[in-house]
């Protein structure tokens, strides 16, 4: 008798480290040889799957596996699709277990952020009542850090250092030409609800009168005046101010202050030039000369300048998903449990999905401080340890040079499905 096949797919915006979690996923299934056959993957995440789009990873040669940990994007293919509920849609589930069923997929892993573990917990409890079991495992991934009961998200780490190194940098720029040209810089980041990766930026603000002066958090509403306050007196101060703030910037009536009207496939209002109006706010009324910037894709693309600390936690729970597969878990998600700060030290531990599943982890009032403009020790020393360490990518003619799979397409067995 064949040992069960393995169906393993990328969900939601990628990350710098998505695919050091799918190296994790796919060596650990290799390493198991004899109670695990086949390692597929869904093209373009729970939308493969449906359609029966699946890539056959022993196709690739271990070498471009092991190159996975240094590579961005997502390798597969992902997609921001939400499934509805099986009393909305039953089909949906139906034919999800019809395609498991034609390959003999008994263990689901799905990597992905908040709505991505909404759908593994789904899936995960659906099984059963169709006359088909299957074990579902969700693997943590979220630049916006802001999945609950797991001390820090893959991808995070190298978003953080990224945007802590960018804003840093831009702000020695600034210093240096602000008394004949630019005095504010405003650098937007990602985060909707929750504002880890604006608090990130503040790690670059080691002394009194480095940069970012300001942080603006979608944990607090914006106070234009208070705001305004605060640059004039920084410029004031040092003749010149930077500032992150993130793209869910609300109002005291919590509306988004960058709104622009439109939503995603999840429901989620689009948001962007957050960075822009508080620019243009602060030469409106100040007239300081300034300049804008989005770190948008690049932010969560950065391989070349990743964290240590995140490649090797991603890298070790697509692993744990695997052995938790093999242990006959379901509906639970490996995670990240912090043991120490210093030295940071941390574990694997398991969450149940029912608790994570679309439950969203904001920033902790004790980590911004009291006047709301920028973090608090306590939330240095949580992200200190998650940004340290370098974790290179081999370099080809100047430039990064990142792997390309083969991702040759499984045989279809069952008809045409369009989801």
């Amino acid at each position: 008798m064949r040992p069960p096949n393995v169906l393993y797919a990328q969900s939601g915006g990628p990350t710098a480290v998505i695919n050091a979690t799918a190296a994790g996923v796919i060596q650990a299934a290799r390493a198991a040889r004899g109670r695990i056959g086949k390692v597929y993957a869904a093209r373009n995440g729970i939308i493969g799957a449906l359609a029966e789009d699946l890539i056959d990873t022993g196709r690739e040669t271990a070498s471009a596996i092991a190159r996975l940990r240094e590579t961005p994007g997502a390798a597969f293919g992902s997609c921001r699709y939400k499934l509805k509920t099986p009393e909305q849609d039953r089909a949906q589930y139906e034919r999800l277990i019809e395609v498991l069923r034609a390959h003999d997929v008994r263990y689901f892993l799905y990597n992905g952020g908040n709505d991505s573990m909404d759908t593994a917990y789904k899936v995960s409890a659906i099984g059963a009542s169709l006359g088909y079991e299957v074990g579902c495992i969700g693997i943590p991934k979220t630049i916006d850090n802001d999945l609950p009961l797991t001390d820090v998200c893959p991808g995070f780490g190298s978003v953080a250092k990224y945007v802590a190194t960018s804003i840093r940098e831009a702000s020695l720029d600034v210093a240096s030409m602000h008394t004949t040209s630019t005095q504010v810089f405003v650098l937007e980041v990602m985060g909707r609800h929750a504002g880890w990766i604006t608090a990130a930026c503040g790690l670059a603000a080691e002394r009194p009168g480095d940069g970012p002066q300001v942080l603006l958090f979608p944990e607090v509403p914006f106070d234009e005046a208070k705001f305004l306050a605060r640059v004039e007196a920084t410029v004031a101060r040092l003749g010149w101010c930077s500032i992150a703030v993130s793209e869910g910037l609300r109002r005291a009536d919590g509306k988004f202050v960058a709104e622009t009207g439109f939503q995603d496939a999840f429901g989620h209002k689009q948001l962007g030039g957050a960075a822009r109006l508080v620019a243009d706010l602060i030469t409106a009324r100040l007239g300081y000369k300034h300049h804008a910037a989005v770190a948008d894709y690049l932010q969560r693309a950065a391989r070349h300048i990743a964290s240590r600390t995140d490649v090797e936690q991603a890298y070790r729970l697509g692993a744990a998903a695997v052995r938790l597969a093999l242990a006959g878990r379901n509906a639970v998600m490996p995670t990240i449990v912090r043991v120490a700060d210093q030295p940071y030290r941390w574990k694997v531990g398991v969450a149940e999905l029912k608790d994570v599943a679309n439950v969203e982890r904001t920033m902790p009032r004790e980590f911004i401080d009291a006047d709301g403009f920028h973090i608090t020790p306590a939330c240095r020393r949580y992200l200190s340890p998650l940004v340290r360490g370098e974790d290179y990518p081999a370099y080809r003619n100047g430039l990064p040079d990142y792997v390309r799979l083969r991702n040759a397409p499984v045989a279809r067995r069952l008809a045409r499905f369009d989801p």
